[in-house]
């Protein structure tokens, strides 16, 4: 016998009284999921077959034929899917193509058409596709093209013109994202009579693409995008001169000369088979001068594309090294290299950092011939990966960028005492009080001071910067003081109470 036991006398079995296992459902309730599912079926084949009875729109498919003089159902089309940074680059090559030929045309496409899933070209001109597809005015976006700068881009549109004598169609609309990131983009597609000029075309339109690069010569970052995926960002190039960078002596000569003196050589360095890939490591505390260091080699090589990688974005690391190898003389700058760079074996267990092989990769897979820069920073320079630093062609010179000394400290002041308008005639009391504080304090004490100054009507003095020093060192909370790299323990007086303070 069955341990099953049977179901009460009188229970209704799944589907309600007097089911006959159909899928009905019992009077008084929702529709089951047998009826939904035939519900669907029905209005799917209703929908298809009002696709089949509207005839699709033939405007657009008959200014098209008119200008190739064939039909456009019949050509095969080059296509090429392009990530959504290159919308700006792909604007400016059609401007090019188009310039000089009076004749030329552009034809606007609703954008809505990226909503629909399997959309090509070659469908809507074959009478294919079901959506929007009359001809409608040319829509525009404005895209960024650097620091406050935008390029009036056509959102979606088919240009009709010609390439060596020959009618060419080259259409242009966005693929909506659906997916993960890289799923999103634009959609390029070129029709001719001879698949031939299309290649031709197609060709010829990415070279141009290269050759209006919007992104070199730019100060590039990352911002994190909806998707998850890496936005491209302009920033504003520093404009900071070797006067302004106050470092041990030599430092600043050495670096100058494996970063702005290798590029400056480029063409004879390699003429002797030098390959001119290299990486820079300054490592030091927080707040000595690294980042600041990267702003003057970035002014002093202007035409220099330049890629910044910090926080979040070190995530966008393929990407950016892309940039650098397609618009040589680049550099690619990683601040806090050891987020992605550190040793494996740590704390006694191996692991894996997939961003870290990606670097090294990247480091490798340079051509000897790409002028490309790698400037890496770090304020924990022994936990870096030792694939990393110990092998030549990485990591060509590391310079260590430390504390100020008095001299160094004193000429920081003078540095940013300058444009205050300051009255200070003995820097000596200063520079004896700040022993063992880093570049940032120092920035920081002259603007508390200017502040001081302005509270009490005055230019900085003296006695200001002396009240500054008092304010920064005693009456600021010990976490605040760190930030700002003042030695654990230093008092007003100067004195610290570190061991070797």
């Amino acid at each position: 016998m069955s341990d099953t036991p049977a179901p009460p006398s009188g229970d209704a079995s799944p589907g309600g009284d007097g089911d006959d296992g159909s899928g009905s459902a019992a009077a008084g309730e929702g529709p089951s999921d047998a009826d939904l599912l035939a519900f669907a079926r029905a209005w799917t084949a209703m929908a298809e077959r009002v696709n089949q009875l509207v005839p699709p729109s033939t405007e657009l498919a008959e200014r098209v034929r008119d200008h190739l003089g064939v039909d456009p159902a019949e050509l095969p089309s080059v296509g090429e899917h392009l990530p959504t940074v290159e919308r700006p680059n792909l604007q400016l090559a059609l401007d090019r193509l188009v310039d000089g030929q009076p004749h030329a045309e552009v034809i606007g496409l609703s954008p809505e058409i990226a909503h629909y899933g399997g959309f090509s070209l070659a469908a809507m001109l074959a009478g294919r596709f079901r959506g929007p597809a009359e001809p409608v005015p040319p829509s525009y976006d404005q895209v960024p093209i650097g620091v406050d700068r935008n390029l009036r881009c056509v959102a979606a549109g088919l240009w009709l013109l010609r390439h060596d004598g020959e009618p060419v169609v080259i259409g242009l609309v966005p693929r909506e994202r659906h997916g993960p990131p890289g799923t999103g983009g634009l959609r390029v597609e070129v029709f001719a009579e001879r698949a031939e000029t299309a290649q031709t075309t197609s060709e010829v339109l990415g070279e141009l693409r290269r050759q209006v690069n919007v992104y070199r010569g730019q100060v590039l970052g990352f911002s994190h995008g909806e998707y998850g995926d890496f936005g491209l960002r302009f920033l504003e190039r520093p404009t900071i001169t070797g006067a302004e960078v106050i470092l041990a002596d030599g430092l600043l000569a050495s670096i100058e000369h494996h970063t702005i003196g290798v590029g400056e050589r480029a063409g004879e360095l390699a003429a002797r088979g030098q390959h001119l890939r290299r990486g820079l490591l300054l490592y030091g505390p927080p707040g000595t001068g690294k980042t600041h260091t990267i702003g003057h080699l970035m002014s002093a090589m202007p035409e220099r594309t330049a890629v910044v990688l910090q926080g979040p974005s070190v995530g966008a690391l393929g990407q950016a090294a892309a940039i650098v190898r397609a618009l040589p003389p680049a550099m690619l700058v990683i601040e806090d290299v050891d987020l992605i760079a550190s040793e494996r074996f740590m704390g006694g267990m191996e692991g894996t950092n997939p961003l870290m092989f990606q670097l090294l990769n990247e480091m490798d897979g340079l051509s000897v011939t790409d002028d490309v820069l790698f400037v890496l920073t770090t304020n924990r320079v022994d936990v870096l990966e030792s694939a990393l630093v110990a092998r030549p062609g990485r990591i060509d010179h590391a310079v260590e960028i430390g504390l100020p000394d008095d001299d160094g400290r004193r000429r920081l002041l003078r540095l940013y005492l300058q444009p205050t308008g300051h009255t200070v005639t003995d820097l000596d009391v200063v520079v004896d009080r700040t022993a063992g504080v880093t570049a940032s304090f120092i920035k920081e004490l002259v603007r508390r001071a200017v502040h001081l100054g302005v509270d009490a009507g005055r230019e900085v003095d003296d006695a200001i910067l002396g009240a500054a020093v008092t304010d920064l060192l005693d009456g600021t909370v010990p976490a605040v003081r760190a930030a700002l790299g003042a030695a654990d323990g230093l008092d007003g007086h100067g004195d610290a109470g570190r061991p070797g303070g």
